[in-house]
């Protein structure tokens, strides 16, 4: 595969390698040609909606998590599209079925709230109910889906078999990163709650946190999941992971600006952990960085801090070959998912470029921002 020149990409700048995602993409489509399940592609994980045309030869369509978006979904990628929210705004619902055809309730209150206005509809939309399985081996509470007190899911208490009439579908979630050995375990908890009304369902959802395309990734497990529960229940089956659309995809491009010591070498970066990938905040987690190690690994170490005025705006302590210098680009890897559709301009810092690559065009620039973008955001 031929190396990117990342001297051509502006910086700093998001870069998606299409080779990559395109071989993601592939083994997904692998899972659904096996199974004959239904692969969505989670917006809030990765909504770069220049590659689209790219994803849906693949995928079955989108799933929503905001009115925004479901329009998104509906406008630029032409497929079916899926919404799941906590709670709908009265004052959102209607546009929000104007662009979907599945629709996930959270409570049976919401759903006895909207459910008449559906049915009502020129169009069909499949209903469906979250729920909670009461069990996940999630580690950072704020990725649990099923942790004590979630909001997020009907606990098995508050179910009321006597109100699923018009309901096609149920959906849980209690996975984030995971291996198949981890849905595996989890399965049984749902099935001793909900398997019995599955038999009266058109459909199950499992969520997302399927971290189907990382290399150690069990997919016979995966399969033989699906086609268990889809042939004992006679349901459609439905995955929609987001991260694992674009994982291993993308890189952020960064430079230099200045070092400066105090107790160590901190390197200042055109970029910010808080701005522009700010699950290394809030996960947390260490990106990697091509061509660096951990610290003391390599000759020279050093913090990488970020251009904001927040303190803790720092990436974190890494290890290089050579020195650095102001101008010297820094390259991060698995930059695709969970950073453009959480960034945001703290502090009036610029939001990276956003590129895609392919060995015909090399980096192409699709997006780039400007004061008004920060203007525009402020009354």
């Amino acid at each position: 595969m031929k190396a990117i020149n990342w001297k051509s990409a502006p910086s700093p700048s998001y870069v998606v390698d299409e080779r990559l995602l395109k071989r993601n993409l592939e083994i997904l489509d692998s899972v659904q040609q096996r199974t004959g399940c239904d692969i969505l592609l989670a917006l809030k994980g990765f909504s770069m909606f220049s590659t689209f045309p790219l994803v849906s030869k693949y995928l079955k369509g989108v799933t929503a998590s905001s009115l925004f978006e479901a329009r998104l979904g509906y406008e630029e990628f032409g497929k079916e599209v899926h919404a799941y929210s906590p709670a709908y705004a009265e004052h959102e619902i209607d546009e929000y079925l104007k662009y979907i055809d599945h629709i996930v309730f959270n409570s049976f209150d919401q759903l006895n709230k909207y459910k008449e206005k559906i049915q009502k509809l020129d169009k069909h939309v499949s209903i469906g109910l979250r729920v909670n399985p009461g069990y996940s081996e999630v580690e950072t509470a704020l990725y649990d889906p099923c942790a004590i007190n979630s909001r997020l899911g009907i606990p098995f208490d508050q179910f009321r078999p006597d109100e699923l009439d018009g309901v096609e579908g149920i959906h849980f979630h209690a996975m984030c990163e995971q291996n198949s050995d981890v849905l595996e375990r989890i399965l049984p908890h749902f099935e001793e709650k909900y398997g019995k009304y599955l038999h009266q369902m058109k459909w199950v959802n499992f969520g997302g946190g399927h971290h189907i395309t990382r290399e150690d990734y069990d997919i016979d497990k995966l399969v033989d999941l699906i086609n268990y529960v889809k042939d004992k229940y006679d349901v459609q089956v439905i995955l929609e992971p987001g991260e694992a659309i674009a994982l291993n995809t993308g890189y952020l491009v960064t430079t230099v600006l200045d070092i400066v010591k105090n107790g160590m070498e901190i390197a200042i970066l055109d970029t910010s952990a808080t701005c522009h990938m700010p699950d290394v905040l809030e996960m947390p987690y260490r990106p990697q960085i091509i061509g660096a190690s951990t610290p003391n690994d390599k000759p020279y170490t050093y913090r990488l801090g970020g251009m904001t005025c927040l303190a803790g705006d720092v990436i974190g302590d890494y290890s290089f070959d050579e020195p650095l210098k102001p101008g010297d680009k820094i390259v991060f890897t698995d930059m695709a998912h969970y950073t453009m559709v959480k960034n945001h301009m703290f502090n009036g810092v610029n939001l990276p470029s956003i590129c895609l690559y392919n060995e015909e065009e090399g980096i192409k620039v699709i997006r780039q921002f400007k004061y008004e973008d920060y203007r525009n955001r402020l009354s």
